[in-house]
């Protein structure tokens, strides 16, 4: 009886410590003119919650308190915007005492001189690196070719195999990424490089605690490591004259004063690049193989659009830029599949004053996360927002309508834009012409934090015979 009873006011001790804990952090921030919402736990408030029911949070959140509220996410008091024209304004208004706001985890794992996380003249210099390694002249001459070349080494005999498209289309990503970055570095380099790269990966979307076991300690660690082979790269490349014909050596090289980057902002931009467009290229590859094998009408249509350019080539004849100018339905089937995906939930911004947004105030130093996902399946955009029509796509105009933000927007839309959507059809091209596949286990795909196949995404590949 007396160890029943001790159990029974430890159970209540306990539940009245975790409500003060909860009421005591929620006057922490019941500052006057701010949101509604709820701040959960200390230090790691509703990090928990949000991670595991993402846009159920979101809803539920939404419901109960409006389309702003305030919460603490991923470390940081946060203001969560669901308001479409407040978002809006946001993105096109960086620096009207607003700035890049990454969580702490990514800013110590991507670095802190990444492109996303500048600001001002440094955002401009660095963007503009950037741009000179993107621009069109670079996207035809030079970046394509080395695509095509690659994306058909990786998509080579696949046939009569049963194979994780998600690993084969993260495989692509990371494979093609490193190789435009650093073309001449041997395979063993690479193997190295992305074991590591793995780590980083996860451990960039994580609360920052530093202990052995953590995702924030294995994606630092992986950090550390990605740098020392990064350095040992640069360094063996200052001391030879042999040229590289890369856009690791063109950063060494440039002579551009506008656009110098020193040897910290240049690490960061190789990491930046690399997990950027990993992350949106893999997994958006990998959903348009789902969507076209679930919509065989789209298929079809994809499948006569780059049958018809092969028809013009010889077999292992290249594809050129005036090929990828007519993939127009490629184009339509990826910017379908970034929406109904919502492969970006949204971007993160943090205030340096004290500033007022919809009638509320929000104090220095707080984040505003801008959540974009439900604009996505908005019907008055998006007409049966839940069917994967890439039809609605051919419409150019919905690529430039007010509130398109698959690429982010104002000063940082992305810009590996048209880079990204060059290698997405590139990799349709190529595994639409030569195989079929079926679906093989019906595994569960996850969309929140980050779209994934947590068991893998299992497909029966065969050879393509008309």
């Amino acid at each position: 009886m007396e160890v029943l009873m001790g159990s029974v006011y430890a159970l209540v001790l306990g539940g009245w410590v975790c409500f003060g804990l909860l009421k005591w952090n929620g006057m922490r921030y019941n500052r006057r003119g701010l949101p509604p919402g709820t701040m959960g736990w200390p230090f790691f408030g509703e990090t928990t919650e949000f991670l595991k029911q993402g846009p159920d949070f979101m809803k539920n959140k939404r419901a109960r308190f409006g389309s702003v509220f305030k919460s603490h996410i991923l470390g940081s008091p946060t203001i969560v915007s669901m308001d479409p024209e407040l978002n809006r304004y946001i993105l096109l208004n960086e620096g009207k005492g607003l700035v890049p706001g990454y969580p702490q985890s990514t800013l110590d794992i991507l670095g802190k001189s990444n492109i996303a996380a500048v600001r001002g003249s440094d955002h401009k210099r660095i963007r503009g690196s950037f741009l000179s390694l993107v621009n069109l002249s670079m996207l035809k001459d030079w970046l394509l070719p080395r695509i095509d070349k690659y994306m058909r080494l990786h998509l080579n005999n696949l046939d009569s195999k049963t194979i994780d498209i998600q690993k084969l289309t993260a495989n692509m990503a990371l494979f093609i990424a490193f190789k435009q970055m650093m073309e001449t570095e041997s395979s063993s380099s690479y193997e190295a490089f992305k074991a590591e790269f793995d780590k980083l990966m996860v451990g960039s979307l994580s609360l920052p605690i530093n202990i052995p076991g953590t995702n924030y300690y294995g994606g630092f660690m992986g950090r550390k490591r990605v740098l020392r082979i990064l350095r040992e790269i640069i360094e063996k490349r200052r001391d030879s004259l042999m040229k590289h014909d890369d856009i690791l050596d063109y950063l060494l090289k440039d002579e551009d004063s506008r656009y110098k980057l020193n040897d910290d902002e240049i690490l960061d931009q190789v990491i930046m690049i690399l997990y950027s467009g990993f992350e949106t290229i893999s997994t958006t590859s990998m959903m348009a193989i789902k969507y076209l094998h679930d919509h065989p009408t789209a298929l079809q249509e994809l499948r006569d659009e780059h049958f018809a350019i092969r028809g013009r080539k010889k077999p292992e004849e290249p594809i050129e830029w005036n090929d990828y100018k007519t993939m127009s339905f490629s184009r339509a089937v990826t910017f379908e599949t970034l929406r109904l995906a919502t492969v970006v939930n949204g971007v993160l911004r943090k205030t340096t004053e004290e500033m007022e947004l919809n009638g509320f105030v929000i104090p220095r130093g707080w984040r505003i996360y801008v959540y974009t996902r439900e604009i996505n399946y908005n019907p008055f955009l998006y007409p049966e927002p839940l069917k994967f029509n890439p039809w609605r796509w051919l419409d150019k105009s919905m690529e430039s309508q007010n509130y398109c933000f698959l690429f982010g927007g104002g000063s940082r839309l992305c810009p590996g834009k048209e880079l990204g959507i060059v290698i997405i059809s590139t990799f349709l091209h190529y595994f639409v012409t030569q195989y079929r596949w079926e679906e093989v286990g019906g595994e569960k795909i996850l969309k929140f934090p980050r779209v994934e196949a947590p068991n893998g995404l299992h497909v029966r590949v065969s050879k393509y015979q008309d």
